[in-house]
């Protein structure tokens, strides 16, 4: 068994890694950035190195700097989370030549399954059915607009390299194409350091339909559970469940043996997800997860089975604890998981909703389970992905797990930020979503969320709200390492910063000044905290109600900023890579 395990993540995944590890009686470390230096993960785990740097391109993105930390915190093991380098194969191989054992597949088959084009090709030497597209990479607008003019639109562009929505963009005529292209690739340099795109033909009424599996280094593999993720948005998923129901009879065997076979064509061992789409009683492989899903504990809940202790135990030389039939007989009840993200979801937009988290109530009770990262007085950045937690619940069965997540999610409490909590409610109590009638473009096109809306601003507290203390607690490092400190100090000397100072806007790189636009108004204004990356307009030219003139990437999400206002664009205040906060006036329109 593994002695001490480096997590090269943040967030709830970090924090979910650290307690099975100390479960096992296994050390942790965790690492962060800047803005992470006093996150939940570094707070749990038992020592915890800095890797500098405010994105993730500098921090948990940078590799001499994880492996650094490796280096000096002696972890034997690295589990990568998701996401960040989690379907990376050189950060892979660059552990291994460390002697550290990587929690997570080989990288021989991160290699294939990494990217989308070879896993397709893999899927099919495997003998399972794929969607309609291309089996190399994309090389340009020309030859995409080719595939749709052969195959049909709609079309979906799609990170090779990448996962969770990110990259992927829908498009439904040739003129949208060469946009569509840059977009994507812009996100899928941003999140994934690869910008390599490949097309697809994009399925009307689809369902999402995956299955978990684990193997072992012996050539064991047992598929745990499928798990339906249809409701989405922007093709990231908001709700999902365990097992996959309404289906015929026969096919949900038929997708845990397809993944299976998939799985062993590359020699996968650890824990992995194969994702479907399904549509009209046929299944066709997506793509392969090559890590941790972050819809794992629905599985978890419905077996009984800690995935990631699994995984540590595998990466550890172990032979997987379960037979595929002790698993299959182990599987009870249903399980639903919401994705609390911190969004605000009002008309249906889903924008962004960065900032400090002032209060966090979360749920409890028989069958429900809260996976977080965050607590009250933490901050959700705009660097870094915007899940705030995961309520996960259990029922005998789907109805009662739906009531069940419905009482908890009007239990929950989460202020300072817009949250989902309001869209996912909408879709938890729509018949459609009850009676497993929607599918992945059932949020966007069918879900009304019109009469949701934007949460007030908080309100800042007042100078006399401060708790007096005369005990303060703050951090050091000491060449790298982190180390908490206590100290007695006289009341009010800012040894850490207050919750009013917390509160702070950051400082902005933009020239931007904060403005606040009424409906119609000619002022275009940021609706959270961002990037410019892109300028649509220029000076003088006449714009539309409702056209796009700005392009912020916020939470890694690019978001297209519309006009209210007909008219001429008489002043640009801002320039592509400038930081503004919401509510600064971006263009002005006459």
């Amino acid at each position: 068994m593994l002695k001490k395990i480096l997590i090269a993540n943040r967030g709830e995944i970090a924090v979910r890694v650290i307690r099975a590890a100390r479960e096992l009686g296994i050390a942790t470390v965790a690492v962060y950035s800047e803005l992470d230096r006093n996150a939940l993960h570094v707070r749990l785990a038992d020592e915890a190195y800095a890797l500098g740097g405010q994105t993730a391109a500098e921090s948990y993105l940078n590799t001499e700097a994880i492996l650094n930390a490796i280096r000096l915190s002696g972890a034997d093991g690295v589990h990568p989370g998701y996401g960040f380098f989690s379907e990376n194969p050189d950060f892979n191989r660059a552990i291994a030549e460390m002697g550290v054992a990587f929690i997570g597949p080989p990288p021989e088959a991160v290699d294939v399954m990494g990217d989308k084009v070879s896993s397709r090709k893999a899927a099919l030497a495997g003998g399972a059915p794929i969607v309609p597209g291309t089996t190399e990479f994309a090389k340009g607008a020309e030859e995409i607009i080719e595939f749709g003019r052969s195959n049909g639109w709609p079309i979906a562009i799609k990170a090779a390299f990448g996962g969770g929505g990110r990259g992927m963009k829908v498009v439904h005529n040739e003129a949208s194409v060469q946009d569509a292209v840059d977009s994507a690739q812009r996100e899928a340099k941003a999140y994934f350091g690869r910008d390599e795109i490949y097309v697809e033909r994009y399925l009307t009424w689809p369902r999402h339909i995956e299955v978990q599996l684990v193997g072992d280094k012996d050539g064991n593999v047992v598929w745990i559970s499928t798990r339906d993720c249809s409701a989405q948005r922007r093709h990231q998923k908001l709700v999902e469940e365990a097992p996959a129901t309404a289906l015929p009879e026969g096919v949900e065997e038929a997708m845990g043996e397809a993944a299976i076979k998939v799985a062993k064509a590359v020699g996968y061992y650890n824990a992995g997800t194969v994702e479907f789409i399904y549509q009209d009683g046929e299944f066709f492989f997506l793509e392969m997860n090559t890590r941790l899903q972050v819809e794992h504990p629905v599985s978890e809940e419905i077996t009984g089975i800690d995935l990631v202790e699994w995984q540590i135990r595998v990466a550890s030389g172990e032979p997987l604890p379960m037979t595929q039939a002790e698993v299959a007989a182990a599987r009870s009840g249903h399980s639903i998981e919401i994705r609390i993200n911190a969004e605000n979801p009002a008309g249906g937009k889903f924008l962004p909703s960065p900032g400090l988290i002032t209060k966090l109530v979360t749920p409890d009770g028989f069958g429900v389970r809260f996976d977080g990262g965050y607590m009250a007085g933490d901050e959700i950045s705009q660097y870094y992905d915007n899940l705030v937690g995961k309520l996960v619940v259990w029922g005998k069965d789907r109805p009662t797990a739906i009531a069940r997540t419905i009482r908890a999610l009007e239990e929950m409490v989460v202020e300072g930020v817009a949250t989902t909590i309001p869209a996912d409610l909408a879709i938890l109590k729509h018949p459609d979503f009850q009676a497993m009638k929607h599918s992945t473009k059932w949020v966007e096109e069918v879900l009304d969320l019109s009469g949701i809306e934007a949460p007030g601003a908080p309100v800042a507290a007042g100078d006399d709200a401060a708790e007096p203390l005369v005990q303060r607690n703050t951090t050091v490092e000491v060449n790298g390492k982190r180390f908490d400190v206590k100290m007695w100090v006289p009341e009010g000397q800012a040894v850490i910063a207050s919750s009013k100072a917390a509160a702070k806007k950051p400082a902005r790189s933009a020239s931007a000044s904060a403005g606040n636009a009424g409906a119609g108004s000619g002022n275009v204004t940021a609706p959270m905290q961002g990037t410019i990356v892109k300028i649509l307009v220029e000076l003088d030219q006449v714009v539309e109600v409702g056209q796009s003139v700005v392009v912020l990437e916020a939470m890694k999400m690019e978001n297209q900023i519309a006009a209210e206002k007909a008219g001429t664009v008489k002043e640009i205040k801002v320039v592509t890579g400038a930081t503004v906060g919401a509510g600064d006036v971006l263009i002005i329109i006459a």
